[in-house]
């Protein structure tokens, strides 16, 4: 069996430099394909911890990986890590921003952002508390939304909020989060990075959620659901979640950023070459 670094090494003398970063392209006969896919660096915690990060970031590219989603850089500056990742094809697109009504903390979280260069700048809990949520929660995240998202604007970042389930959960009123903060954000100024997994968690389904607010979703993590009551997390392409359909929808609105994850994955890599051969086999 191949040890953690002779495997990372291996994969790395893949197919790095033959990658073309796309979108998407033709097949013929319009079928069409994924060929930018990125993923989350909280999938390679245990190997960035463990191992040489630029074999882990060079294993990744050899997958046919082109973007991912930080908040942080490695190496000995921002610069440094951008230069390397751009040696192997890749670029950061998203990462990680504090949601506090103190703008301070917002604009140093937004000042790391800025230093990798990076598009989207990304809320991953917009709430002060946890489920239930109630209708103060909604009224209080989505007014704070609309502040974080002009800094954001005021800095040359857009802001995205990522889902769980607990937003497809009606309120004691009778409001179904996501909705309310979907329709009490400005369009212009606040996106939705949609989980997909989380969504289906939460009883909605994934394409109609797309549809219902097109234009909205400049980012989607891929994250698949293995079977079973408990819903657990799976790579994906292994578990009961139809890609297919759903990246359909996301090519013909034009979403252009897809990023991988399994939440408390522990050979991240793995996950990610199979995430990667699966989805690279998708045809729409």
């Amino acid at each position: 069996m191949l040890n953690r670094r002779k495997f990372i090494q291996t994969v790395a003398a893949g197919t790095a430099a033959a990658f073309i970063p796309k979108t998407l392209t033709s097949c013929g006969d319009d079928v069409r394909k994924l060929e930018n896919i990125g993923y989350i660096t909280g999938m390679i915690r245990n190997e960035l911890r463990d191992g040489d990060w630029q074999e882990v970031f060079a294993a990744t590219a050899g997958m046919g990986y082109t973007e991912i989603e930080t908040g942080n850089y490695l190496g000995d500056s921002a610069q440094s890590f951008l230069g390397y990742l751009s040696s192997l094809g890749m670029k950061v697109v998203a990462g990680g921003a504090t949601f506090s009504e103190n703008m301070d903390e917002v604009n140093r979280s937004l000042d790391r952002l800025n230093a990798l260069e990076l598009e989207y700048a990304v809320l991953y809990w917009p709430w002060f508390g946890g489920a239930p949520l109630s209708l103060d929660d909604c009224k209080t995240s989505a007014d704070l939304l609309n502040r974080i998202g002009e800094v954001c604007r005021s800095r040359g970042l857009t802001l995205c909020w990522h889902n769980h389930d607990l937003e497809f959960h009606a309120t004691e009123e009778g409001v179904v989060p996501f909705d309310y903060l979907m329709e009490n954000t400005d369009e212009q100024l606040v996106k939705c990075e949609l989980d997909i997994y989380w969504t289906r968690k939460g009883g909605a389904d994934p394409v109609e959620t797309l549809r219902k607010y097109r234009g909205r979703y400049p980012l989607l993590h891929i994250k698949d659901m293995a079977p079973g009551e408990e819903e657990t997390f799976a790579c994906p392409g292994s578990g009961i979640i139809d890609f297919g359909t759903v990246l359909a929808e996301a090519v013909d609105q034009d979403i252009r950023h897809y990023f991988v994850e399994k939440d408390n994955v522990v050979d991240g890599l793995a996950c990610l070459a199979s995430a990667a051969t699966y989805l690279k086999s998708l045809r729409f």
